[in-house]
């Protein structure tokens, strides 16, 4: 037992040595991998899709290359030499999108990438960053990584092919991991910003929506899990706040002594998803998070 113990330790050893890592997409969530992971002496190489961004991502990684999806031979350049690669695209910034660019940006990038990969036999792992919109509208009902996908829209739907797309990068010497998100808070998002307008106002509805998130930090964090834990296959990344949006306003109302927002059932509200996402294989995997609660509010 003795001697097993010691091979598990000097394997994770080896693989927390300095490594070749690829970030795809240096958005709010790539942006803050590379920083962590250049801390920690690796040499890191992210993309953007805007020169403007170059000199500034470069204070926080290694090497930055301009890279659009649709282009294979930079995705290719990207990936050549890597450990490991993080794929983490969405339209640029918070702009609007029409379906056709959001279809474009993951499926022709994930499409290419696995093209890429072909002549990159030294990428052992791939992480993919998906969402938990895959799984639809459960009316507030649990899911896990068993439970069918249903995507509510063209959007989910497109969601759902890429992973089936970053999946086939799976073989015997290499390892696919997606990880499925809840909605993404932290520095410079706090929730606030996503209720704060509904303070003091009369809402239609229940506000029993239930919203699914996830910390920066935590993201992060189950991103190197993934990596030093050689992960394959799908994981759900949510905390454990389980709110409903009624729950989750007056949080906020409470923590910036704000006026409560009111209900009334009277009135339809929106069709909107709810449904309860389980973390529970991602902690049975052994990660534990660092940010269970959303903000500084639930039970």
């Amino acid at each position: 037992m003795a001697q097993l113990r010691e091979r598990l330790r000097q394997q994770v050893q080896r693989r927390r040595t300095k490594g070749n890592l690829a970030i795809l997409g240096c958005g709010y969530v790539g942006s803050a991998l590379a920083s962590y992971w250049q801390a920690r002496g690796h040499s890191v190489t992210g993309t953007t899709t805007r020169q403007d961004r170059v000199a500034s991502l470069s204070e926080s990684m290694s090497r930055v290359l301009v890279v659009k999806g649709d282009d294979v031979s930079k995705v290719r350049s990207l990936v050549e030499g890597q450990d490991t690669v993080v794929v983490s695209v969405a339209p640029t910034g918070y702009q609007v999108v029409d379906e056709a660019t959001y279809a474009a940006t993951y499926l022709e990038t994930a499409r290419n990438l696995l093209e890429a990969l072909e002549y990159a036999p030294t990428v052992k792992q791939l992480i993919y960053l998906s969402s938990c919109s895959v799984y639809g509208d459960r009316q507030g009902s649990w899911v896990d990584e068993n439970s069918p996908v249903a995507p509510a829209d063209r959007r989910g739907r497109v969601l759902h092919q890429t992973e089936q797309i970053v999946s086939q990068a799976a073989d015997g010497n290499r390892k696919a991991c997606i990880l499925r998100l809840g909605g993404i808070y932290g520095p410079g998002r706090e929730p606030i910003g996503f209720f704060g307008g509904m303070v003091g106002m009369t809402l239609p509805g229940k506000g029993d929506r239930v919203i699914n998130w996830i910390h920066l930090d935590d993201i992060v964090g189950a991103i190197e899990f993934a990596r030093l834990n050689e992960l394959e296959g799908t994981y759900n990344l949510v905390d454990d706040s389980q709110l409903t949006i009624e729950e989750q306003v007056s949080g906020v109302c409470r923590q910036y002594g704000l006026p409560p927002a009111k209900w009334d059932p009277s009135q339809p509200s929106p069709q909107r998803k709810s449904l309860r996402v389980s973390n529970q294989k991602l902690k049975a995997a052994g990660y534990q998070l660092t940010q269970p609660r959303l903000f500084a509010f639930g039970t």
